[in-house]
């Protein structure tokens, strides 16, 4: 006899969350046996979004509703338990556990693996940091279809046995980050507080765009605290090469130059300038305490200024490429300067490691984002656009663009990055993605708590007619242009649309971000079969540019 005909409509069973749709949620039982959870049995209420109340890996209490015996499939519902024993999930209260459940044996047998169960996903999930919403994504395949190929991508990155793998050092950073490094830069900023207004940063590509997007999105774009921080050596612009150079007259400054060779010409070009600047204004000897240079260890040309000079001098590791630096001394210095904690930053990352350690992609996330890339991929999309709601995570979109573009983008494959943060950009690009060439997908990344509302003030005139938004968080109102925006584009639009939420905007949350991104990088390549970790067609540029210079 058939196990589906265990199960009779009114019994209390305990399942796992499997997959998640649009429509509802499916349940996978030790037996073998499938169910669905149709999104009107979710709740009472009105449920917008599956995913706000179960993630696939959830373990929960159900109600039959029916049974199937020709597909094999049962009808669940959460809304039909009693309140008190209607999700269970990961913080399920094994004594309470009625004894008549079904699905995964009886208690007596199963209450240690609960137990343990329990105990893990509850250090790993603790922080409740970062969501992936793949309900709007509009795949055409299962992920978990991934998993065999995911599990040998998944060794390439923590065994080094991949494309590139000379450059996956950090994989592991979190864990063996250079502590006596990490105390000099600390020792370092609280040695300098105070001596300057301005912080120059002097670095191009993961030379700087890691730390300017942690310091847009950590401290806001107007910080009441904190040094000015400026970036420098990024462009050969001539009129904002000379418009800081005014703007930093009469203001005290510290320099902290940024390259592994140093001969990256529009690092170099910049340092010398205003390495010049620093030395005429404060002498040659003061130069040195307010000049900081973060190279290679042992070799190429600001290495060896570095050792003439007296600079204090911090380290580009060998095994980690600039787009992957950030939580090295190359942002984690800038940052501390200018006054963030990047302990916190890097216990973000930390956790992030602890999160995504596991090839299993019903528990990682950063995979499941990275199998969802590369479906969307193969479905013919070209292009993925990164959306935020903050004029200040629009260098964390920059800094996200370097990443994918720079590590995908070769032998003629991978998505073209974009940026975006609407609404500002609705009114420039939203009737091209909602109404153009179905060329792209959305990946919206919000975050659930950021900092600093106010409150939409009446007017008794009301001549604008605004009134109808007196007394509501300005919060809300982004909120709703959010879920009116994700509705246009995916459903009338057609456009699939993944959702990254992000807890807050603190240092410990960007750092789990950047490894999460970090992990979904190296996942998404090694699927595609491209080194994550190089960049050769960045060289053809500059061949032709040194040719033109006249530089031999």
């Amino acid at each position: 006899m058939s196990v589906i005909n265990d199960y009779k409509v009114g019994m209390t069973v305990y399942g796992k969350i499997s997959g998640i749709k649009p429509y509802g949620a499916f349940v996978s039982f030790e037996d073998g046996v499938n169910g669905l959870i149709h999104i009107s049995e979710i709740s009472n209420g009105f449920v917008r979004n599956i995913s706000n109340y179960v993630q696939i890996g959830d373990y929960c209490m159900l109600k039959v509703i029916d049974v199937d015996t020709q597909t094999k499939q049962l009808r669940l519902s959460f809304k039909a338990l009693e309140q008190n024993t209607r999700k269970y999930q990961k913080r399920v209260k094994f004594e309470g556990m009625p004894d008549n459940v079904k699905g995964f044996g009886s208690i007596s047998d199963k209450l240690d693996d609960w137990i343990k169960d329990f105990n893990k996903n509850e250090k790993k999930n603790g922080e409740n940091m970062l969501k992936l919403d793949l309900n709007y994504a509009k795949l055409d395949k299962d992920i978990f279809s991934y998993q065999e190929k995911v599990n040998e991508a998944h060794k390439w990155l923590h065994e080094k046995s991949g494309k590139g793998s000379d450059y996956v050092g950090w994989v592991e950073w979190p864990n063996n980050y250079d502590k006596e490094e990490f105390d000099r830069i600390l020792s370092l900023s609280e040695k300098l507080k105070g001596k300057y207004d301005v912080l120059l940063v002097c670095g191009i590509g993961g030379s700087y765009l890691g730390a300017r997007a942690a310091l847009e999105m950590i401290r806001g774009l107007y910080p009441e605290k904190g040094p000015e921080v400026i970036f420098v050596g990024n462009t050969f612009s001539n009129t904002y090469i000379s418009q800081v150079l005014k703007h930093i007259e009469g203001k005290d400054v510290v320099l902290n130059v940024i390259s592994k060779s140093g001969t990256t010409t529009e690092t170099a070009l910049a340092f010398r300038i205003f390495k010049q600047y620093i030395e005429k204004r404060y002498g040659k000897e003061e130069a040195r305490e307010r000049i900081i240079a973060t190279t290679d260890k042992n070799k190429g040309t600001l290495k060896a200024l570095a050792d003439k000079e007296g600079y204090e001098e911090f380290v580009v590791p060998d095994d980690i490429g600039g787009r992957y630096s950030v939580f090295t001394a190359v942002g984690l210095l800038p940052l501390a300067l200018a006054g963030v904690d990047i302990k916190e930053l890097m216990e973000g990352s930390k956790l992030a490691y602890n999160d995504l350690a596991t090839s299993k992609l019903e528990d990682n996330a950063a995979y499941r984002y990275a199998v969802a890339r590369r479906i969307l991929n193969d479905q013919g999309y070209k292009s993925e656009m990164f959306v935020s709601y903050h004029l200040q995570l629009t260098m964390v979109g920059e800094w996200w663009k370097q990443l994918f573009g720079e590590s995908e983008g070769k032998d003629g494959n991978g998505l073209l990055p974009t940026s975006v943060c609407y609404s500002t950009d609705l009114h420039s690009l939203g009737q091209f993605v909602q109404d153009g060439n179905k060329c792209l997908y959305e990946t919206l990344f919000l975050i659930d708590n950021m900092p600093e509302d106010i409150i939409f003030p009446n007017d008794d005139e009301n001549l604008d007619g605004m009134n109808y938004l007196s007394g509501k968080n300005v919060s809300w109102v982004n909120k709703m242009a959010q879920e009116g925006t994700l509705s246009a584009h995916s459903e009338e639009g057609g456009v699939p649309n993944i959702i990254i939420n992000l807890k807050d905007n603190s240092a410990k949350a960007f750092g789990y971000m950047i490894y999460f991104f970090f992990k979904a990088c190296g996942m998404t390549c090694y699927l595609l079969d491209i080194n994550p970790f190089n960049q050769p067609g960045v060289e053809v540029y500059k061949k032709k540019m040194f040719k033109l210079l006249g530089k031999e």
